[in-house]
């Protein structure tokens, strides 16, 4: 049974930081395996954030850029987001993602969500 599980959310300033956590269980990564963070604020869609590879490569909602770091420790099983200079407009809830190809093909897995608001 694979879990992921999501930590490090919560209610910071504008202007401050966060790092998330995503901690994976029942799973053991392959190398086609992509990991990310997704984000969906009140009456909008769930857009991707960020997204990393096993060989290391990366992609960043341009919304983002230059602000957030998506980071795994595969020997850990675990994938970071690392959110600085947060904004307003960054709040929402944020999920872990992992895709990969089984036997049936594509799949993909979730977490819960983990809360992050940034107001003052």
């Amino acid at each position: 049974q694979v879990q992921l599980v999501e930590s490090g959310g919560g209610l910071v300033q504008p202007g401050g930081s966060l790092r998330l956590s995503c901690a994976a269980s029942g799973i053991i990564f392959r190398i086609n395996d992509m990991m990310g963070w997704y984000r969906q604020a009140p009456g909008k869609q769930r857009e991707l954030v960020a997204r990393i590879s096993m060989g290391g490569s990366t992609n960043y909602a341009d919304s983002v850029k230059g602000r957030f770091t998506i980071s795994r420790d595969n020997a850990k099983n675990v994938v970071y987001l690392q959110m600085n200079s947060l904004k307003p407009e960054d709040t929402a809830v944020y999920s872990c993602n992992i895709g990969r190809y089984e036997l049936s093909g594509w799949r993909e897995y979730w977490g819960q969500g983990t809360q992050v608001t940034v107001s003052s």
